[in-house]
């Protein structure tokens, strides 16, 4: 880790350290440190963008374009490139079998119902959709598009597919169609806290 290393050190040396989701620990801190990195380079980009746009947008809008990138990098850090800092650090396995690929809707979340502990229940179902509805809520301010209900569903659709696949292919998550349905259910509801706050609040994103 490049930033993080000192904290993560400390936590993993503490008390705190010995938890028994010391793996997912390492997850968010490793994931963290690689948004850092990639969100340094994305914002000194957009510098040098802004520096020459004749066109420029809002403050509110234009803090909404820096969250979204962030908000995207984190996504696919915790998501798709766990295992590695550069993409020349990728190992790509495109001969694994495709029926490793859950194509069964619900099939493997109904199971997890079965379990000693809901806890992989909520997390797959729920936290797909929670990890989704910033996409749903920040995507038409960034394209400053006020209805654009379904393009944002249909990106959505792209994003989550892009990860699975990326999954599948770098070997960094279980590819399933349930995570698609959960993510794109995240983006819809987005969609619909941005249209609430368009209508009763238009003022906080204009």
């Amino acid at each position: 880790m490049l930033f993080l290393q000192p904290l993560y050190n400390i936590l993993t040396n503490s008390p705190a350290g010995k938890i028994n989701h010391f793996a997912l620990l390492k997850l968010i801190f490793y994931s963290l440190d690689k948004t850092i990195f990639y969100f340094l380079i994305f914002a000194f980009l957009r510098l040098c963008w802004l520096i020459f746009v004749r066109h420029r947008r809002s403050l509110k809008s234009e803090a909404c374009v820096w969250i979204f990138a962030f908000y995207l990098i984190l996504l696919l850090m915790l998501t798709t490139f766990r295992d590695t800092y550069f993409p020349w650090q990728w190992s790509l396995n495109f001969h694994r079998p495709l029926n490793e690929i859950n194509l069964v809707f619900m099939k493997e979340t109904w199971k997890l119902t079965k379990g000693a502990s809901l806890l992989d229940f909520f997390y797959n179902s729920f936290g797909n959709i929670l990890w989704f509805m910033p996409f749903g809520l920040l995507f038409p301010i960034v394209a400053q598009r006020k209805r654009c209900f379904k393009l944002t569903v249909f990106l959505g659709f792209l994003l989550s597919f892009t990860i699975e696949s990326f999954q599948f292919i770098l070997m960094t998550g279980v590819s399933d169609i349930d995570d698609i349905f959960f993510n794109v259910c995240g983006a819809i509801l987005g969609y619909g806290l941005y249209y609430l706050i368009i209508k009763f609040h238009p003022r906080i994103i204009n």
